[in-house]
Parts: structure tokens; sequence; C-alpha cells
């Protein structure tokens, strides 16, 4: 994987393969954070990524200049990983190794983005669990945006505080606000 822009613009990471990971395409990154830019001043916001993995989604934050970077993730191996990658990279990544619904019902935190890309066999009900725990729990800041990737496949525009969905070759970012 490869940041795509920022301070460490063009900087290739490797993750080792016995990660449970999918990562995020560049091209559909590039595609996500091109529509984010025209939304956003990346050196104000609050973000949370649910299912971390390698932490790509997270890299390309802080490489723009984001300050606060919380990565949720269950597998001790990729949030090891995020955290020495952070390190080394001297990036705000803060790291926790949680389960994600159980995170998103105990937490306080509020965000201004929160990106979550879970495994692409979750069932529907799966799926549905994010946005409702995000709105229930009232977790976004004003004007924040709740991200879900997904496949092609997986259809979530019935579900509610959906505003639109962006194909990028076999994944989907589908967009929720309030």
């Amino acid at each position: 994987m490869r940041i795509i822009s920022g301070k460490y613009k063009g900087k290739r990471i490797l993750a080792p393969r016995e990660l449970p990971v999918r990562p995020t395409t560049d091209m559909a990154k590039e595609a996500l954070f091109n529509i984010l830019n025209n939304s956003y001043y990346f050196e104000d916001l609050k973000v949370l990524d649910l299912f971390s993995g390698t932490g790509n989604i997270a890299y390309e934050f802080a490489s723009r200049g984001c300050r606060q970077i919380y990565s949720v993730d269950q597998d001790y191996r990729c949030i090891k990983f995020i955290s020495k990658t952070s390190k080394t990279l001297d990036l705000n990544i803060q790291t926790i190794k949680s389960d994600v619904f159980k995170y998103l019902k105990k937490t306080d935190l509020k965000f201004d983005i929160i990106f979550a890309d879970p495994p692409y066999r979750f069932e529907l009900n799966d799926f549905a669990n994010i946005p409702e725990l995000v709105f229930s729990r009232d977790l976004l800041l004003p004007d924040g945006t709740l991200i879900i990737e997904h496949s092609k496949h997986t259809e979530l525009s019935e579900l509610q505080h959906f505003k639109t969905a962006r194909k990028y070759g076999g994944s989907v970012f589908s967009f929720f606000e309030t």
C-alpha cells in the first residue's frame, strides 16, 4: 500500500502477509480522499478508523495533517503493526484493540469522520449495526460523516441516515449523515 498525498506522499508501507486484512485499493482510496478534500480541512478533523486492518486509511488521514486519529481493530497483530508504523513515521494515531461494536457501545468520544471497513462477508444486519450505533450514541460531531466501505454486492441505501454511495471497482463507499 502507499500513501497518496500529504507529508508522506508516495511512501510505500509493507504490511506483514499474515494480517487478516483486505486493504482499500489505492484507486478507491484516492477517490475517497478527493471527495473528502472538497468538504473538510484535514488539520481540524477528529477521525475514527474502524476495522483498521493495516492502518491504510489512518495513515492517509495522518499524512494529510489530521491530529486526532483513533484506529480500532480486534486483531492484536493489526494494532501492533499500526502502532509500530505510526511510531516509525511519527504519526499521531492512537490504537485501540477492541471489538468494534463493543467500542462503539462504550466510547464517549465524538468524531468528524468515522470510517468503517468491515469484512465484506458481513451480513446486512452486521453492516446495519454500525450506523445504528453511531447515530443512536450520537458519535458524530456537527456536520460529521460516517463512511462504510463494502462490496458492490451489498446494498446499504435503505439504512437510516444514508445519503449517497460511490462505487470504485468492486468497492463501494456509503456515506451517512444526520
